[in-house]
This record gives C-alpha cells, sequence and structure tokens, in this order.
C-alpha cells in the first residue's frame, strides 16, 4: 500500500511557503503520494469549505493516509476526523502549531465552535502528534497540552520556533518527518 499524505497550510497560508514544500520532497523522495491543497479563502476561512477541501485531497480515507496541519490547517483537520462515518480511520494526524479552542483571532471564531468531540475525533486516526513551540505568538503552549489530554496525543516542544512560519525563517522541520517515518 502506498503511503500519501496531505499538508494543510493555516490561516493566511499558501501551499508552497514554510515547511510545506521541504516535507513533501522529503517525503515524495522516500516515495509517498503527496497533496498540499490550496485552502480556500486563507484570508477569509470558512470552515466548512476547508472541511471539504480536505475531505476531496483525502478521497478515500484509510490507514496509508497522514494527515499533517500547520495553525488553522490542524483545527480543520480536527473537524475533518470528527465528521467521519463510524469506522473510517486514517493514519498518523500531525498537528503543527495547532488548536482546538478559540485562541482570540475572531476570523478563526467559527472553527472552533461548536466545541469539539474529542472522543469522536480520536476514534478516527492511529495516532496524534502534537508539536508546538515554547514561544508561539499566537497558539499558546495549553493547547498542546489540550491535544494531550484529549487526544492521547505524544506533545513535542520545541524551543523558540515562534509560530513554525517562514517569516520566523522555518522552511524545514525535521520533527515531522521523523514522526511520520515512524521515529
Amino acid at each position: 500500500m502506498k503511503l500519501r499524505a496531505i499538508l494543510v497550510h493555516g490561516y493566511q497560508g499558501t501551499p508552497m511557503h514554510g515547511w510545506r514544500p521541504w516535507l513533501k520532497q522529503e517525503l515524495e523522495s522516500r516515495g509517498w503520494a503527496v497533496s498540499v491543497p490550496a485552502m480556500p479563502n486563507p484570508n477569509e476561512p470558512v470552515c466548512d469549505e476547508w472541511v471539504k477541501t480536505i475531505a476531496a485531497a483525502v478521497s478515500s480515507p484509510d490507514a496509508s493516509c497522514a494527515l499533517v496541519g500547520h495553525s488553522l490547517g490542524c483545527t480543520a483537520i480536527l473537524r475533518y476526523l470528527q465528521a467521519l462515518a463510524p469506522g473510517q480511520r486514517v493514519g498518523p494526524v500531525i498537528l503543527v502549531a495547532g488548536f482546538g479552542n478559540d485562541i482570540g483571532i475572531p476570523e478563526l471564531a467559527s472553527f472552533c465552535q461548536p466545541p469539539l468531540n474529542w472522543k469522536a475525533v480520536r476514534a478516527h486516526a492511529s495516532r496524534f502528534v502534537a508539536v508546538h513551540s515554547d514561544n508561539d505568538p499566537y497558539v499558546p503552549l495549553s493547547e498542546g497540552e489540550n491535544f494531550r489530554k484529549n487526544l492521547g496525543a505524544e506533545l513535542i516542544v520545541q524551543k523558540g520556533m515562534g509560530h513554525f512560519s517562514s517569516s520566523e525563517g522555518t522552511t524545514e522541520l525535521s520533527v515531522v518527518l521523523e514522526k511520520l517515518l515512524g521515529k
């Protein structure tokens, strides 16, 4: 079974910024099929549109499909998982600078309401890894703790990585590659 990954950018992001191009190249060089969909209206995101875009990229959810999100992309992935039918599961889910609660940015609040059904989300993935920074200016570290508590996620705290954005110099993110490769 060919491994595949769907990489989901965040608010005001694009597929070709940050560490996603590097991760795509690294995975493809190892034989993975990688999709990096452009999320609709990234400056004025609508949750249902983002969830539909993820669903179209995944097509048939199964254990060969890994999902990797950044920031709002993580929240959209969680909403996608929550909406899956009973018995449908994907492989690993890597959440980079993700959040499940309202973080005080009005344009993103609709992604956090109603509150997530953590049990339903957890049932649709083989495992969760949350990667957070100790100095993220947008997403508090408590959101990583939230993922650990509610999803059983492995929480990895990186030092001084901010929001893991290209504007902060993050163009590679080896910890995500390592976790996808099972290390």
